[in-house]
């Protein structure tokens, strides 16, 4: 009954914000309660834009400056998102990085028909993107959209932005940040796209940009299975955006989501990060098993295992399960596993071929992040689990770690996981954390 009166009483405060609102509105746009240059942001500042969820955009949608109030009129109904429907508000985004990904995310928002500039290192490299509309190097055979531009300027790609997507490697993010983070406006959202953990600090993408960008604005994550060139070309993908922040994760699902690329939001950022970070592990694990020549059998057993130890981890941080059981976790793990694209199960299949990490890194300008995450992975493990023998607890991500320190080779490692000791298949970690087994 309560419940029910809590929810009475809400529709009925919104029936009310929709008969007044638009009196303030009037009262904003004739300048009796703000000057212009004050007008403006009120509308096109990222850190108010939920407030216009109800309302609908109708000014110019070329050449627009400054955004006034009298372009936005009340919709008939309450805004609810449902997927590809237009923001209430222009918007401008900028993605930080040129790899694969990044053109893929700018793909993603220019055939949303937003303007979109991509931050590069080259100014070389964005010319050739500005003139001929495709990358050098990366995916150069895909065409980009006429609404992607390139600049290696920060300050003009970033100043005039709605959202930023960043698409750095994590290792090399930090660094970039520093960079950039002057020219970065305050409040502006921040979407990370990068999967992994920092191998000096041990942390995650969260843990990075709040450093880097400090606290004071709305951060969101994108994970899932996603190979870049299958974006590019329009094949179906699904993914996940996790944000503390739920309203940045609707708005952003709003504006990404189209018919060939579907999102879905969440509030649990740790077990989204989590997910990005040990598949790479398990797809390193899965090529060398696929290079050794030991079958489908070996390797559908090696990732479900892998699985099972990144829901434990994920358990001892603090994520649902799930979210690890979701397009994160085992959805991005079964992609990156199985999938001829996949950068991590390359590396990991030449490991398991016999070539050495010095020929593998030496002859490829892609970066497979499970390398640096899996050192980084074991770090942390021992520093924030708590219990007797993890490496038991978890036999895959250790092993990883080892064969790619020198330790072991491929052979001797997976050779060590089928004599790990019998055990019941599933038990109940909650239990093994808790008791500290």
């Amino acid at each position: 009954m309560a419940n029910h009166n809590k929810q009475h009483t809400l529709y009925i405060l919104q029936c009310l914000a929709i008969m007044v609102f638009p009196h303030i509105i009037n009262a904003f746009s004739s300048g009796a309660l703000l000057p212009n240059v004050e007008r403006n942001l009120l509308v096109t500042s990222p850190v108010r834009r939920h407030i216009f969820r109800n309302w609908r955009y109708v000014g110019p949608t070329k050449g627009v400056q400054n955004l006034e109030c009298t372009h936005l009129v009340p919709r008939t109904t309450l805004y609810m998102s449902s997927g590809g429907s237009p923001p209430p508000y222009p918007v401008r985004v900028a993605v930080i990085g040129g790899g694969n990904f990044a053109l893929a995310l700018a793909t993603v928002v220019a055939r949303q028909n937003i303007p979109t500039t991509v931050l590069l290192r080259s100014q070389e490299t964005a010319d050739i993107i500005n003139r001929e509309h495709r990358h050098p190097i990366y995916m150069h055979d895909i065409k980009l959209p006429k609404m992607v531009r390139a600049t290696s300027d920060p300050e003009s790609a970033l100043s005039d932005a709605t959202y930023i997507i960043h698409a750095v490697p994590v290792q090399y993010s930090r660094q970039f940040l520093e960079k950039v983070k002057d020219y970065v406006p305050a409040g502006v959202p921040v979407l990370s796209a990068s999967k992994g953990i920092e191998t000096t600090s041990l942390g995650f993408m969260a843990d990075i940009l709040k450093e880097c960008l400090g606290e004071d604005r709305s951060y969101a994550f994108l994970s899932g299975p996603s190979f870049a060139r299958e974006i590019c070309e329009g094949v179906a993908t699904a993914v996940v955006i996790a944000s503390e922040d739920l309203l940045l994760a609707d708005d952003l699902a709003d504006i990404l989501s189209s018919e060939n690329f579907r999102v879905f939001t969440t509030k649990d950022v740790i077990g989204v990060e989590i997910g990005g970070a040990v598949k790479n592990v398990i797809a390193l694990a899965a090529g060398m098993c696929e290079g050794l020549g030991l079958g489908t059998n070996a390797m559908s057993g090696l990732v479900t295992r892998g699985c099972a130890e990144m829901r434990r981890l994920g358990l001892a941080l603090g994520a649902r399960p799930s979210t690890i059981s979701g397009l994160s976790g085992v959805g991005d793990t079964f992609g990156t596993c199985f999938g001829p694209l996949s950068r991590n199960r390359k590396f990991g299949y030449r490991l398991g071929k016999g070539e050495t990490m010095e020929e593998i890194l030496a002859s490829t300008t892609e970066v497979a992040e499970g390398v640096e995450t899996s050192k980084a992975l074991v770090k942390m493990i021992k520093a924030r689990c708590k219990g007797y023998r993890l490496d038991l607890k978890f036999p895959i991500l250790f092993g990883v770690a080892d064969i790619l320190e020198g330790k072991q080779t491929p052979e001797d490692g997976l050779k060590g996981l089928m004599n790990m000791p019998m055990r019941m298949e599933s038990f109940d970690e909650r239990t093994w954390y808790t008791y500290g087994n």
